[in-house]
This record gives structure tokens, sequence and C-alpha cells, in this order.
């Protein structure tokens, strides 16, 4: 798991500007929210106190423009609207809706279908919370609707429009990556020079800590608390995807939320996957491919990527890694 930097003294609800009361006079800076149905954390260092106050405020304010634009429980957001509407006429998209759409049809397109925003017809027919799970027969009503390319996104407009009526999108796979990749680029506008940035199990770790490396833990998917390496980091997006995250057990099967697109039920290939990426949009869309595809066909795919690295837990538990990282994850093995 990432590493877990002290919470605020006054942590923020969903949404809401912390107070700026209570921020240490100088060096390390902590603060936690919380958005996206998942955990802020962000930690980072300054010396000046205006400085820290408005990189928390920045921080927060990207993570609360991004829950509110692509939530998909939020009737009013910009994906429900596209939702609603995208099957029956071209829908309008802000700029930044319109780049997202984009880069997740071309990572459709690289992974042959693996990772594909889709998922979501499926997707939808799963409570999670409540142990709720698709029959056969509502999952063959909405497979139709799957597919990358019934997104048809007019990039000189600006519009897009869905092709079957079954489709529906989800950004769950690339909007926390996305809000970490614009939240780091306001902490380095910001001029701070050493930070940590997480939304659930995306982040991003900005220059070293002071003189030595940041690190992440990857966690073990069956050992709660437990370990299966720690990785020394510097300058890099990170993003992990695990069958723990959002799950239940049902007849001995862990019914998880990451889909794969072909079939419409959990990926079975792995139990996590950590990708390292020079953004995190490009990690998070990874980590969701590698687990959709296995460790052999993943890994392989990861190699193709330049400055991008892979570690997997597959199904039995054992280790596996892109060859950039093999020497570093095994002598990081606890």
């Amino acid at each position: 798991m990432p590493i877990e930097p002290r919470p605020a003294t006054t942590p923020a609800v969903c949404g809401a500007v912390p107070p700026r009361r209570g921020l240490p006079a100088g060096g390390w800076w902590h603060h936690a929210s919380s958005a996206m149905g998942t955990s802020i954390t962000l930690e980072f260092w300054s010396d000046d106190k205006a400085q820290a106050a408005q990189a928390v405020d920045a921080v927060t304010r990207v993570m609360r423009h991004v829950d509110e634009t692509m939530s998909p429980y939020k009737p009013a957001s910009e994906l429900s609207r596209i939702n609603r509407d995208a099957a029956r006429r071209a829908v309008p998209l802000s700029a930044e809706m319109a780049l997202l759409l984009r880069r997740a049809l071309q990572f459709s397109a690289f992974s042959d279908g693996a990772f594909d925003i889709t998922y979501a017809a499926a997707g939808q027919l799963y409570d999670y919370r409540r142990g709720v799970a698709p029959d056969d027969t509502a999952l063959a009503a909405v497979l139709p609707g799957i597919g990358w390319r019934h997104v048809e996104l007019d990039d000189a407009a600006r519009r897009v429009r869905f092709t079957h009526p079954a489709t529906r999108i989800d950004l769950g796979g690339f909007a926390k990556g996305h809000a970490v990749d614009v939240a780091a680029r306001e902490l380095r506008a910001l001029g701070i020079a050493q930070a940590y940035v997480s939304a659930g199990g995306d982040s991003c770790v900005i220059g070293d800590r002071r003189g030595r490396p940041w690190t992440l833990g990857i966690r073990d998917p069956r050992a709660e608390g437990g370990l299966v390496a720690v990785l020394p980091l510097e300058d890099v997006s990170v993003s992990t995807s695990g069958d723990y995250e959002r799950c239940f057990v049902r007849d001995g099967q862990r019914v998880h939320h990451l889909i794969d697109p072909a079939t419409g039920r959990p990926a079975r290939g792995a139990r996590s996957v950590t990708v390292l990426a020079a953004d995190g949009l490009c990690a998070e869309a990874l980590s969701k491919t590698v687990f959709v595809l296995g460790p052999d066909r993943g890994l392989a795919l990861v190699e193709r990527m330049p400055g991008a690295d892979a570690v997997v837990v597959d199904v039995d538990g054992r280790l596996r890694a892109t060859a950039g990282l093999q020497d570093a994850a095994t002598a990081a093995r606890p």
C-alpha cells in the first residue's frame, strides 16, 4: 500500500476546502481529506506557511472539481449528462473531458480493448456494498453495449455520441490518475519541490524526500497490513489496482470491481497490479489493463511503453515484474 503520512488534525469532509488554522509553522506538511469515494493524502515540504496553505487549497480544489465533473453518482456531473444523452444525440464536451475521452480511446486501441471505459454498461449492475452481482440474463442484455468503438468522439466539434443504446462509460479507471496529475502540476507551479499526493491507489511523488527517496509499499492482497515489496521512488506516478479494494465473496469467488470488458465479469488474472509511469493517467490505465490481461500479456505490454514498469501479484501470490523493476522488487521484498 502507499506510504501513510500523518493525517491532518482537522481532515476536510468531501469536497470542502479545509480550514487553514492548525497548519504547522514549517517543514513537512500533512493533509488528509476525501473525494471521489476515496481518501486523499498530501505530504510536502515548505518553509512558507502561505505557500503551504495555497498548496492544500489547490489540491483540494482539484480533487473536488474532478469529483463533481466525473462522478457517475452525481446526476449533475458532466459524465452523468453524457451517459443520459449520448445514445440519443451528440453531447457537447468540456476541453478536459474531450482530452480524457481521447486518451481513453487511445488506450483501448493500444490494449486491444482490455482497457475500455464502456465496461460501465456491466459495471453499473454491481453493488459491492450490498453484495449484488448481475445474473447471466442481466449481463447478456448489456454486453452488446460494451465496446470502445461504440464511442464516437468528434474532436473538431468537441462532441461525443454512443452508437449503441446500452453503452455507458465510467472514468473510474482514469479520473483519479488525472486528478493526481493536475494536483502535481499545481504543486510544482507553487514551487513545491518535494511532495507526495495520492487519491486512493493513485499517487505521484515529486522530487525526493529531502535527500532520500520516497518509498512505496506494495500491499499483500491477502494479508491485512502485510507488504510484498517496498520500492524507492523519485519523480514518478504510481497506480495500484487490486481485487481487495471493492469486493465481496460469493460461492468462494471474489467478486471485485475490476471488470473484464469481454465478459462483464471480474477479471481473474491477478490479485494486484502496480504500475510506475511518467504520469498518473498512463499509470492508472496500465494498471487496469494489466489486471485484465494477466501477468504474461500484461507485463509484455508494459515493456512496450517507454518509461513504464509494473509489479504483479499473480493469482498464486507470486511477485512478478517488468525487467526494470525485477531487481528492485526482489531486493525490497520484506
